[in-house]
């Protein structure tokens, strides 16, 4: 019967003519937009069900690499409790991070662009045009005030939302002249618990690797500084086309960059008596005397970049061979062997290679603290946190104990039920780690490297090396009906 249900489908909407499939996709685009715009406002009111006990803590954003605090949302909008952005995120599931966006856009379009608010939810701008209005408002630099807010909503507003990321640009950088919003001094405001926000950072996008291996690099440093930049990228890139290479120059400056954070001492010019060192034409890469099998003990390791692969490998005799597609840490992406062969020939490489872990035999600890060996074990076994939909590399995690351990349970001659072992430790990020320990959630581990997680609510999840499982979510109860229209 439900085949011939399907059968019929298919026959429908093959039936269907072009004008017909034309305003069928324009019906759904309308209902996907119809549905954004509610989400939107759902979201906005779980925000306005956990108001934060105070600002320190409140929702916020934690920006890599420095020392301050972005809010979700930008002056005048309500705070919002740090740890309900958890539940929505796994309902949804979305990273926290991500919920926290979408709660962050929610209360600065309701809250400081009312207009372009409206205009959603009156269906003549789609959601995701309004939250791009609205993600550049809330971490525009400096902070727009409640007044600039609305004036750029007036602006954006007028032209229905139709307005471009350039133009949203020049938009923000005329309000913030306007109101002469640059001279505000940031600590006039004592009582504002985020930090003033220099524009200035370099932010390494390690967490997204390219599959060739290349990372995204990001920066805003002073003119001065970039200049100096531009002109040693332009230097080395023109040194390695004299030396023999023959990469394009955007491939030459990036290799560059990378011999600057090395203090260039993969592409020195001369070796220790003055002699001139030999080029490698096809990589674009200046060899040393190391490569031609001189060893030069007196020079340090030039590249320490710590990264970790994980290859499959297989013995015939004494050799050892190895698959030609791994796992790389660094990104949680695919790395090829020939890659790797390629990063550990460069630039006097320092190799370390560690000892092979069994993951399948359990190992344990005395007392509270997690030895290397056994915290190694965690992150190989779990590779992510292990919280619902977090992409968080275990290398960089807390070790947790999921059975909280008893400090008292030996003094007191009791059995201690949260043993440091591999069966009672799990990676969490901070943030997860912080949730678990200070609010309702609560998790288990039912066989090694697979956890099941309990909202505040009731709702369950499976995490494991594949990802989350919804499990079992508890009744939503009755179906909202909407208010009639007036």
């Amino acid at each position: 019967m439900i085949e011939m249900l399907e059968a019929g489908a298919e026959a429908g909407a093959d039936a269907l003519g072009p004008a017909a499939l034309l305003a069928s996709i324009r019906s759904a685009r309308s209902a996907e937009d119809a549905a954004a715009a509610e989400q939107l406002d759902l979201a906005a009111r779980w925000a306005d069900l956990h108001p934060p006990e105070s600002i320190h803590s409140a929702a916020s954003f934690t920006v890599a690499g420095c020392e301050h605090e972005e809010p979700i949302a930008g002056p005048g909008t309500p705070l919002v409790a740090e740890f309900c952005v958890a539940e929505l995120g796994t309902v949804l599931g979305i990273t926290s991070v991500s919920a926290k966006k979408l709660i962050g856009h929610a209360l600065e379009l309701r809250h400081r662009l009312p207009r372009l608010w409206a205009q959603v939810h009156a269906g003549s701008v789609p959601a995701w045009r309004a939250r791009a209005v609205a993600e550049i408002t809330i971490h525009s630099t400096p902070a727009l005030t409640v007044e600039a807010a609305r004036f750029v909503d007036a602006q954006v507003a007028a032209v229905a939302g139709k307005i471009g990321p350039a133009q949203l640009d020049r938009l923000v950088a005329e309000t913030i002249k306007r109101y002469d919003l640059a001279t505000v001094d940031p600590a006039a405001d004592p009582e504002d618990g985020y930090l003033h926000v220099d524009p200035r950072h370099v932010t390494i996008h390690d967490e997204n690797v390219h599959f060739a291996g290349t990372v995204r690099l990001e920066a805003e440093i002073d003119l001065a500084d970039g200049l100096d930049v531009h002109q040693a990228l332009a230097h080395g890139a023109a040194t390695q086309k004299a030396l023999g290479s023959e990469l394009p120059l955007d491939a030459r400056r990036a290799k560059a960059l990378g011999d600057l954070a090395r203090t260039q001492t993969a592409l020195d010019l001369h070796d220790s008596a003055g002699g001139r060192l030999a080029s490698d034409s096809a990589g674009g890469r200046v060899a040393g005397e190391e490569r031609a099998g001189v060893s030069r003990p007196d020079l340090p390791a030039a590249r320490e970049v710590v990264l970790h692969a994980h290859f499959d490998a297989s013995l015939s005799g004494d050799t050892t061979a190895f698959a030609p597609t791994g796992r790389l840490e660094e990104g949680q992406r695919l790395l090829l062997l020939d890659q790797l062969r390629s990063w550990c020939r460069d630039s006097r490489t320092q190799i370390t290679v560690e000892p092979v872990i069994d993951l399948n035999q359990e190992k344990s600890a005395p007392g509270y603290e997690i030895p290397d060996r056994i915290r190694e074990h965690v992150v190989l076994r779990d590779r992510t946190c292990v919280f619902p939909f977090c992409g968080r590399p275990a290398r960089g995690c807390d070790v947790d104990h999921v059975i909280e351990y008893d400090h008292d349970a030996e003094a007191e001659g009791r059995p201690q039920p949260g043993p440091t072992e591999t069966e009672n430790l799990g990676a969490l990020c901070r943030f997860h780690h912080r949730l678990k320990t200070h609010s309702a959630w609560r998790y288990d581990m039912v066989t090694p490297g697979i956890f099941e997680w309990t909202s505040p609510h009731g709702h369950r999840y499976r995490r494991d090396h594949t990802g989350t499982t919804a499990l079992d979510p508890p009744d939503p109860g009755p179906p909202r009906i909407p208010p009639p229209r007036r």
